[in-house]
């Protein structure tokens, strides 16, 4: 069933800390209740549902200077779909002005552009090294149901 995607509280987290080897994870628990799904991530900065079984779990590392996002697809019934990263190395990102529309999110984190995710209801063709904008890391693959987007911010006039 589709619907609009929107922001929701009803999503938290069991934390399993980072090692000097591995990014941190954490369980995503939805209502009360663990799901079993395990995102990668410290902070978890929103989820969004975006229908009866799927949310996106925006994350980040609270690290200085080398803040990416992590957005995951999971399913309550199929686990992580998805996942991809946000960011550049010496760069740091502020997760902010999250708000959804039909069937995007949209949110600001690094550089001067608003971001847009789109998600499919199934996988949708992907070609790698052309789909993505830059600063956008993924596993390779030729199947994908998140589609990014960036727009830049115009500049105001001085």
């Amino acid at each position: 069933t589709s619907k609009t995607p929107s922001y929701t509280k009803s999503v938290s987290w069991q934390h399993h800390p980072a090692t000097e080897f591995k990014q941190a994870k954490s369980e995503v628990i939805v209502a009360g209740k663990a799901t079993g799904v395990i995102v990668s991530g410290h902070v978890l900065e929103a989820a969004v549902q975006v229908d009866d079984d799927r949310y996106l779990i925006f994350t980040t590392d609270d690290m200085i200077y080398e803040e990416f996002l992590t957005v995951t697809l999971i399913s309550l019934n199929d686990g992580v779909l998805e996942s991809l990263q946000l960011g550049n190395g010496y760069s740091s990102g502020v997760f902010e002005k999250l708000s959804t529309s039909r069937e995007s999110v949209h949110f600001q984190f690094i550089g001067n552009a608003v971001w847009t995710i789109k998600v499919a209801n199934s996988p949708r063709l992907r070609l790698p090294f052309f789909s993505d904008p830059r600063g956008v890391k993924r596993t390779s693959g030729l199947k994908t149901y998140m589609t990014i987007m960036a727009e830049l911010i115009p500049a105001s006039p001085k």
